[in-house]
């Protein structure tokens, strides 16, 4: 089995990985039914097939149908994936992701939202060594400034 990494999900491939994850478990022909466009049975057969190669799926029988289900939680490939997202196009630096989001998307943030995410922020610096005492900082990168 192969390691799992949302680095090695094609566009479909994640579509059905999203409808498995919010049905739990389905058939074949319940993810045929879900994804845009018309794939083929055949079609959807194989890339579960693929998916289970990969690792991200797992299979049982019933009667003469399998079931598919996901091979890990979600909360593992949303680390993933999110891994993959900032090594690929914010460098590896997690600050230069939230500036990002704080920059752009951030302007939709409501005050309770910002609020949790500060507290996110100081109980993360708090855990490291020699984080304590640094609520100011933000990884290795440098400083976040608080309002």
């Amino acid at each position: 089995m192969t390691k799992f990494t949302a680095s090695t999900l094609s566009r479909r491939e994640r579509q059905i990985m999203d409808i498995l994850y919010r049905a739990g478990r389905a058939t074949a022909a319940e993810v045929m039914e879900s994804l845009s466009g018309e794939p083929t049975y055949s079609t959807v057969r194989t890339q579960l097939r693929v998916l289970e190669e990969k690792g991200h799926v797992r299979h049982e029988d019933h009667g003469l149908k399998y079931v598919y289900f996901p091979a890990v939680p979600r909360t593992a490939a949303r680390k993933s994936a999110l891994r993959h997202l900032v090594d690929t196009f914010f460098e590896g630096s997690a600050e230069h992701a939230v500036a990002a989001l704080l920059g752009g998307e951030g302007a939709r943030l409501t005050d309770e939202e910002l609020e949790r995410i500060s507290d996110m922020v100081k109980r993360a610096g708090t855990g490291r060594a020699g984080g304590a005492g640094r609520p100011g900082k933000a990884g290795k990168a440098g400083k976040v400034e608080e309002k």
